[in-house]
């Protein structure tokens, strides 16, 4: 069903467990947008999505009034410019502390991204190296949290929803590899954080069913470490 109403004609195109699509969920749910999900096959990909997204054929694409909008946290601020005047801002307004909470997004897409999959793909040394890295990441985030409730002050910003929609998938990493990359006992406020984020009214109703993503990630990373088939 289309979605016409104050918010304009808006469709997601997504996949419910991809961690890049619950970001803009997030988004969207945080300022009470309505829209249309519309669940794509990533190996059957849509015309709409290849028309949308024909650089990188990609999903999040976020297509407001027929023009599409592509790449996770570019949809999430383009999200905060068009509904600016409906809170909370996931932005902040001084432009000095918009700066450092693009700063910090881009450090989780730069540096939390790779070395989280590092522990979920690699074994042995190549994986302990890349726990590590995760961790001494999460500790500077650790830093950023001291006397906040969230990244983003009193409400969820920018940089809640760069790192929180990776959160379900972080946990499920973190079951199937047996690895603990947020230690409550190093992290108290970044482990506090993650648990109010999770249950946050709107947050709670667009993250993935954890059971469903570990089941998904159990299955890829079994043939991840599958041999090839023989002729």
């Amino acid at each position: 069903m289309e979605v016409c109403g104050e918010d304009g004609q808006l469709k997601l195109l997504g996949q419910p467990y991809s961690p890049f699509v619950v970001r803009v969920s997030i988004a969207l749910a945080v300022k009470g947008i309505h829209y249309e999900f519309i669940e794509e096959d990533i190996h059957n990909k849509s015309e709409l999505l290849l028309k949308s997204n024909p650089v990188h054929k990609k999903i999040p694409v976020l297509i407001h009034n027929g023009k599409p909008v592509c790449e996770s946290m570019n949809i999430v601020q383009y999200i905060e410019e068009a509904w600016g005047n409906k809170a909370p801002n996931i932005l902040p307004k001084d432009p000095y502390d918009r700066a450092i909470a693009r700063f910090w997004a881009a450090f989780v897409d730069d540096k939390f991204i790779p070395s989280i999959w590092g522990v979920f793909k690699d074994e042995g040394e190549e994986q302990q190296k890349a726990v590590e890295e995760t961790v001494a990441n999460f500790l500077l985030l650790e830093e950023t949290l001291s006397g906040k409730a969230y990244f983003g002050g009193d409400e969820i910003g920018l940089v809640d929803i760069a790192l929180g929609g990776l959160l379900v998938t972080i946990q499920t990493v973190e079951k199937i590899t047996n690895s603990v990359l947020i230690d409550k006992q190093k992290m108290p406020l970044l482990s506090a954080w993650a648990d109010k984020f999770c249950k946050a009214d709107r947050v709670k109703e667009v993250l993935p069913d954890p059971a469903t993503l570990l089941k998904l990630m159990w299955e890829r990373k079994a043939k991840m470490t599958s041999p090839p088939a023989g002729n």
